[in-house]
């Protein structure tokens, strides 16, 4: 019992952690994604680092399809989110966006989840058949035990992706405030519209991992969508611009699956089994 309480209790410090302003300063210690402070020695960076380097069940991961195996028992991912204001947010290490409460849900395992926030990173994290896209966008979701499930969209160069287009004018603004010295700035989003966001997808992944930065805690449920999204460059180097050059590029590398198996959910296999 005291271990179950001891676990919740580190898995709801670390999601305070993820939803911090700037999780380097939170712990007292800069990370990167190359140098010395990048990925291999995450781990040696700080006693409440070690999973980055100890644990077993650690993302990204390359989704290999052909290897995934069909879960009859998974369920399409039932998300109901609603327009609602937000605060775009430059994390240091990300950008993302903060959603005030009761912007939505998931149901996932028989089980609700909160969207708390959403943020992205560049190249994408996650692989399929080793394809590396240029983003991917992670839906950061609470809870109320604590926790955490992370739907995952894979984007590649096309059109302008309708979410982003939302808030060109707050993400333009935002690197402003970067340029003037302001590096915490908090820019209000009037109205999010979250339509384009839950959209019905007709595959994806389960596995359980971990977050992708520090402190790397695990038992995150992660739903990686089958279909790849489009995204401009024009909105990919918008993205990047509030950042440090450091930051830019800002995905952890492929972690191993140690025996750890990749479920799939198909729409149409369900169909098909049912009929």
């Amino acid at each position: 019992m005291l271990a179950m309480v001891a676990r919740n209790a580190a898995i709801i410090a670390g999601v305070a952690i993820l939803f911090s302003l700037s999780l380097a300063e939170g712990h007292g210690v800069k990370f990167s994604y190359k140098g010395v402070r990048g990925p291999e020695n995450w781990g040696s960076l700080s006693p409440s680092f070690s999973m980055c380097s100890h644990g077993k069940s650690q993302s990204p991961i390359n989704i290999v399809t052909k290897e995934a195996a069909y879960n009859a028992k998974l369920e399409n991912l039932a998300r109901d989110y609603c327009s609602s204001n937000a605060t775009l947010i430059n994390n240091g290490f990300n950008i993302g966006l903060l959603y005030h409460d009761g912007v939505g849900t998931a149901f996932i395992d028989g089980k609700n989840y909160s969207l708390k926030q959403t943020h992205w990173h560049s190249p994408s994290e996650h692989t399929i058949n080793g394809v590396r896209y240029p983003v991917e966008l992670h839906l950061v979701h609470v809870a109320d035990d604590g926790s955490v499930s992370v739907v995952a969209i894979l984007y590649k160069f096309g059109e302008p992706d309708p979410f982003l287009s939302q808030i060109k004018d707050n993400l333009d603004q935002l690197a402003k405030e970067v340029c003037a010295g302001h590096e915490e700035a908090h820019i209000p989003v009037k109205l999010v519209r979250t339509k384009s966001l839950k959209r019905n997808t007709m595959k994806y992944f389960r596995y359980v991992g971990s977050i992708t930065i520090p402190p790397c805690f695990e038992n995150v449920v992660w739903n990686i969508l089958g279909k790849v999204r489009e995204i401009s460059e024009e909105q990919l180097i918008a993205l990047r611009a509030p950042l440090d050059v450091m930051y830019r590029n800002n995905s952890r590398p492929l972690q191993p699956l140690n025996g750890r198996q990749v479920h799939m959910f198909d729409q149409q296999q369900k169909l098909k089994k049912m009929f």
